[in-house]
């Protein structure tokens, strides 16, 4: 694994439902035991805002008869604010830098540990994991999400789709379609899959929660999850 690793970290994997301190405090181990390892390693985590913010941004919906895009966009990115905060809070000895919220104009790295939020309307977190992984000079991104895999389609609607260990760009933007909507729940974002395969990075994604194959990522061992990448 590179020097730098990129973690695009759903929030509903932080945040289920309520703040899953259990789970925190088990994946913030695993990132502590992954640095000691090697003092030049450094990681960093772009968090989303996961149920929370489609929670809200349902409730905006319901509410307003013509809802705006920019405001659901922007309700979404405060609660991407809130779970980074926590997270920068959680790794305060390592984070000695402020939460990100501008991909395009990030610090110097002062830490270990980085933390981002969303950045504005039309972009999601994928897509700030993307530009951020394109500043450092990171090969690949770890997609945490709450699938092991990548299916062929949705496996909640379609009892036919089948888990993917490798797909290209292509095929992925194909599944996914190639608009950013608000709140939309797909394996990688839209705008972020063509950015990533302009500039020819890779992702791996795979199941948040599951910590032990997160670790058999890290130490470039076998793993479950799917790697999309350039054909």
């Amino acid at each position: 694994m590179e020097k730098t690793v990129i973690f695009s970290v759903g929030g509903s994997i932080v945040v289920p439902e309520d703040v899953d301190t259990g789970y925190i405090k088990s994946f913030k181990d695993l990132i502590d035991r992954y640095l000691g390892g090697n003092p030049e390693r450094r990681v960093i985590l772009v968090v989303g805002g996961g149920r929370i913010a489609r929670k809200y941004q349902s409730a905006y919906r319901e509410i307003v008869t013509d809802p705006d895009p920019d405001e659901q966009d922007w309700i979404g990115i405060s609660a991407t604010h809130l779970n980074a905060r926590l997270l920068k809070a959680v790794f305060a000895d390592s984070c000695l830098d402020p939460v990100v919220t501008n991909p395009t104009r990030p610090p110097g790295f002062e830490g270990r540990v980085l933390i981002a939020a969303g950045w504005k309307p039309g972009f999601s977190t994928d897509f700030d994991a993307v530009v951020l992984a394109e500043h450092y000079g990171a090969k690949t991104v770890i997609n945490l999400t709450n699938i092991a895999r990548v299916h062929t389609a949705d496996p909640r609607i379609d009892p036919d789709a089948r888990p993917l260990d490798s797909m290209t760009w292509r095929e992925l933007r194909e599944l996914v379609g190639s608009e950013w909507v608000p709140g939309k729940n797909v394996p990688f974002d839209p705008v972020a899959a063509k950015r990533a395969s302009e500039i020819g990075l890779e992702v791996i994604s795979a199941e948040g929660r599951n910590l032990d194959n997160l670790e058999a990522i890290l130490e470039g061992r076998s793993f479950v999850g799917t790697v999309i990448g350039p054909a």
